[in-house]
């Protein structure tokens, strides 16, 4: 039986081809972890970062881009997160409340005890999110700290600060934040070629070719926020948020190109906004085993929008616009003996008003309600360990004389195998829905250029989306590695579609149509080529995508890769980041998000932390975004190029300082999400 296990073993580890550890608990609480650094479980991984990684970070971003997370891209400049296969969204939390930007810059890696990445979220954390980064820190008891963020752009003009203070007195906590960024680009450029086919069957081929850009953006941001926790029995927390933001008289000048004709048209925008949002969160411990979580998020968005395009003709128009909503969710769970119970509601009402003046004249109030219940179960049964749940959600959604009322049965289930301690088959299914955005189901229609308009259409339907995720993966103290096949299919999905009238305008809107299938193969692998000194993450993915509209089938099959190196030299830290990027094909339109390359050299001296990131080395003319139009009345290629990004250079600044602060444990466990689709049409 022994031989049998380990040629199992072996078997498994050649198909994977690396390792990653484990161990058979889960709750350690303040248990100081060596060598057992990966816990598996249904919807993805518990992690410990080492004392080496947390060290070595001085922000939530540095110690995401330390861990080498499957699938993620972390970009230490911008401060943001995305997803590389395309799936979704990326949603993060810190002891299950979502944080934003400033959160994740004033945390400190060393109050960090362990990190859940949830790759298989499900609805319970929102529409179209892919992956949960589910951070778990202890809260300080007494004390205060403060610090600053300075992020400052060296080969181009561009910048992000942020200055920040927290104090804790017994049960309470203050904190306070402002931040500022800015952006001001002059090397843009954006190529496109267009084939045109004409009611009369010719073509017209146009070329837009940028001469000259200017793209700039002012942000702020203050955040007020109030804590109130007993981590035995409660937690409040009340969060106020204030953000604005300015894009000043932005513009590209196009050199058109038409047959012998040659002229220049320029494109004009400038954008105000400004967005308060109130945040109420409860958790309550009924009692050893019960708890009840509430939360609430209310957000008012006001939006004032100017555009202008000259080629062919003038045409401009302004929008002046208002979104209210409130997002809330109630879970209760019940930590029975046999499996873990939750069940839960999650209510979302919204109103959004756009006023559209100029050359487009249109008004579209719009009301939007949805409501979602779900039980599920959690539990172990010997080396099984399992999730099932099942759900529903109703959506309501009222346009002037457009309304639809929508039901979905949301079924889920995740089941985790373990044949031997270090080998896992996991296999996961769900049903959930898709909704389009807020502005495509606008009843407005925009003039993009002299051939091409935009229309929303208020018919459209959200559609049912089917998931299956497999994966194989294998442990070891020093390793981890996965094989994953991941599958999804969209019945009746919006698709895009072109539509071209009779004077030969080539109308851009979406409909539902026949389905839309994809295959995501992946593998990955993760280890300590050297303990705590160096540290390399390899991926490599084949993407094979279906379309199947009412008049068109397109199919195709892109491959992409990752790799990211940390070297760990005592006080200095050394790390290189690199993607292939990643290719989609989505209705009619086959994108490209080019690559990604990084190189970090970080110096930590006790509260100072300086870092230097090269970005797109080599590469002066850093292409962006590439697109491809398959459509049979438009063929199209866009081409975005950005010289300000390429062999981008920037400087970071990380000072932060505590007096008198113990860490204890607090457990949060959900938050909603603060509104940001204006539900403008561009």
């Amino acid at each position: 039986m022994k031989r049998i296990n380990i040629l199992l073993v072996l078997f498994v580890y050649a198909l994977v081809g690396s390792a990653q550890n484990e161990t058979k608990t889960i709750e350690l609480g303040e248990v100081e972890i060596k060598a057992a650094k990966v816990i598996h479980k249904p919807d993805g991984q518990i992690i410990y970062p080492t004392e080496t990684q947390k060290n070595a970070s001085h922000s939530g971003y540095s110690i995401l881009q330390k861990l080498s997370l499957p699938n993620i891209r972390v970009d230490e400049v911008s401060q943001s997160l995305s997803a590389i296969d395309g799936r979704g969204s990326i949603q993060l939390r810190i002891n299950g409340i979502i944080v934003g930007r400033e959160e994740m810059l004033a945390l400190s890696p060393g109050s960090i005890s362990r990190i859940d990445f949830i790759d298989n979220p499900g609805v319970r954390y929102g529409e179209g999110i892919a992956y949960v980064i589910n951070i778990l820190t202890r809260r300080a008891d007494s004390g205060y700290t403060v610090g600053i963020d300075l992020t400052q752009a060296l080969t181009a003009k561009s910048g992000n600060d942020l200055i920040y203070g927290k104090w804790n007195a017994g049960n309470s906590e203050l904190s306070l934040s402002y931040n500022f960024g800015y952006k001001d680009f002059k090397g843009n450029r954006t190529n496109e070629t267009a084939h045109y086919r004409l009611t009369d069957g010719s073509v017209r081929t146009i070329g837009r070719n940028d001469i000259a850009s200017r793209s700039r953006s002012f942000s702020n941001g203050l955040q007020l926020k109030y804590n109130l926790a007993d981590s035995a029995d409660y937690v409040f927390q009340a969060s106020l948020n204030a953000g604005f933001s300015h894009v000043p008289d932005n513009y590209n000048r196009k050199q058109i190109l038409e047959g012998n004709e040659e002229y220049l048209a320029t494109q004009c925008e400038r954008n105000r906004s400004s967005s308060p949002v109130l945040d109420l969160y409860f958790f309550k411990q009924l009692t050893s085993r019960q708890s009840l979580t509430l939360n609430a998020v209310g957000t008012y968005i006001a939006t004032s929008l100017r555009s202008s395009y000259d080629e062919g003709a003038p045409y401009a128009y302004q929008v002046e616009g208002k979104t209210y909503s409130l997002m809330s969710e109630a879970v209760y769970e019940n930590r029975l003996k046999p499996f873990t119970f939750t069940a839960g509601a999650n209510y979302m009402q919204k109103y959004t008003k756009n006023k559209y003046t100029g050359d487009v004249n249109s008004v579209n109030p719009m009301h939007n309600r949805s409501v979602y219940a779900f039980a599920e179960i959690k539990g172990k049964l010997g080396p099984i360990r399992y999730v099932a749940g099942v759900g529903g959600s109703y959506l309501d959604y009222r346009q002037q004389a457009h309304d639809y009322q929508y039901w979905l049965f949301r079924p889920k289930a995740s089941v985790a195998y373990n044949p031997v301690q270090a080998v896992q088959l996991k296999y996961d299914f769900q049903i959930s829905e898709h909704v389009s955005r807020v502005a495509m189901i606008s009843n407005t229609s925009i003039r993009n250029n002299s051939m091409e308009w935009t229309l929303g259409n208020p018919d459209i339907r959200p559609n049912r989306e089917q998931a299956h995720t497999f994966q194989i993966s294998y442990t070891h103290p020093r390793f981890q590695s996965f094989v994953q096949a991941y599958g999804k299919r969209c019945h009746q999905p919006n698709m895009a579609t072109y539509i071209r009238t009779e004077d030969n305008r080539f109308v851009y809107t979406q409909l539902n149509q026949k389905e839309i299938d994809v295959l995501n193969l992946m593998l990955y692998a993760n280890g300590w080529i050297v303990p705590d000194k160096l540290s390399i993450a390899l991926s490599g993915t084949l993407f094979r995508c279906f379309n199947f509209g009412e008049d068109y089938t397109h199919c195709k099959t892109f491959y992409s890769g990752t790799a990211n190196v940390q070297a760990y030299l005592g006080k200095l830290t050394l790390s290189a980041f690199m993607d292939s990027g990643f290719r989609f094909l989505e209705g009619e339109t086959e994108g490209f998000n080019s690559s990604f390359v990084s190189l970090n050299a970080s110096y930590r001296y006790k509260n100072l932390n300086l870092s230097l990131v090269w970005q797109q080395p080599f590469r002066n003319r850093y292409k962006q975004f590439q697109s491809d139009v398959y459509n049979r009345y438009v063929r199209k290629t866009t081409a975005l190029h950005c010289r300000d990004l390429g062999n981008f250079v920037s400087l970071n600044i990380a000072w932060k300082f505590s007096q008198g602060r113990a860490y204890k444990d607090v457990r949060r466990n959900i938050e909603q999400k603060a509104d940001k689709d204006t539900g403008i049409l561009r």
